[in-house]
């Protein structure tokens, strides 16, 4: 059978992560970082992941989504809250699928459990950015009826800036 057959045929599962995943989702942290040409600028490391995802009080939460049992991809996700809306919504902070796993469907599958995680609890929204040059993932993103919020800006404070403002 064909590499290419084998893959259509592999059947995408997506699971909550829980602590033993810790490594799987930091080197699935690493590679996005690598594919983004963004690797310089990780800072965590894998115990930082294992304590915000798994530590007394999450406040992010993350899923992994496996074909044919096998640790393929991850969505990296939180909370958040639109005034505007009167609810909460999910802010996807990161999506990846390893190269030889794209196609199968597990991107869509790691979305449609978050929008299903939106519908059952009310929330208003999911949203997430996307790099601008990631034309493969903006055409994704696009089949699935998401829009580009073109009107907003991005703004962001780290490092000495913001030690800066927190000082007065």
């Amino acid at each position: 059978m064909s590499q290419e057959k084998t893959a259509v045929a592999a059947k995408v599962q997506v699971r909550p992560a829980t602590p033993a995943d810790a490594e799987l989702i930091y080197g699935f942290i690493r590679a996005l970082a690598e594919y983004e040409k963004l690797l310089h600028e990780v800072e965590a490391s894998q115990a930082d992941v294992e304590a915000a995802l798994f530590g007394a009080a999450p406040r992010a939460f993350c899923d992994i989504a496996e074909a044919d049992g096998a640790p393929v991809g991850f969505a990296l996700w939180f909370y958040n809250y639109s005034t505007f809306r009167g609810r909460h919504g999910i802010y996807l902070e990161d999506l990846f699928v390893v190269p030889q796993a794209r196609g199968l469907g597990a991107g869509k599958a790691l979305l449609r459990r978050l929008a299903e995680r939106c519908r059952d609890e009310g929330l208003g929204r999911l949203e997430w950015a996307v790099l601008d040059w990631n034309a493969p993932s903006i055409a994704f993103y696009d089949s699935l009826g998401a829009s580009a919020q073109t009107d907003w800006i991005v703004r962001r404070l780290t490092g000495e800036p913001l030690a800066a403002l927190a000082e007065g």
